[in-house]
């Protein structure tokens, strides 16, 4: 009997854990892949971390008032692979972001597309192609 308890919870335990892999969101649930923003501001923070590594930018809206932006970008492991570490950008960076913005306009998001940063060239990520009409 304990040997059939021990065989069903490493079993579980087994099956529990990988339907973690199953749990990461749809970007398209959350933001406009099919549109694209400018937001040119300031960071206010980076967080560099896994599944995804945020900037908060502060930048004007459509309408010029000054907003704090969530712009969600790659895993600290990507990004590591393709040259941006955690001291790459700082608080008071001005950044240019290009990206699919979110689904709720009141929420300030942007998915990033490419990032620049006038003050020494620095770029990440390519520029999104242009919507043909």
């Amino acid at each position: 009997m304990k040997r059939s308890f021990v065989v069903l919870v490493i079993a579980g335990g087994l099956i529990g854990g990988s339907i973690q892999l199953y749990g990461h969101h749809s970007f398209a649930s959350t933001y406009h892949e099919d549109q694209v923003v400018t937001v040119e501001g300031k960071i206010v923070q980076f967080l560099f971390r896994n599944p995804h590594s945020y900037l908060h930018v502060e930048a004007p809206d459509e309408h010029g008032t000054m907003q704090t932006w969530a712009i969600e970008w790659a895993s600290a492991g990507q990004l590591n692979s393709q040259g941006v570490a955690r001291e790459t950008l700082k608080p008071g960076d001005v950044v240019i972001i290009t990206g699919s913005p979110g689904r709720d306009p009141a929420d300030h998001r942007v998915r990033m597309q490419q990032l620049r940063r006038p003050s020494d060239g620095f770029e990440w990520g390519k520029r999104p192609e242009e919507k043909v009409q």
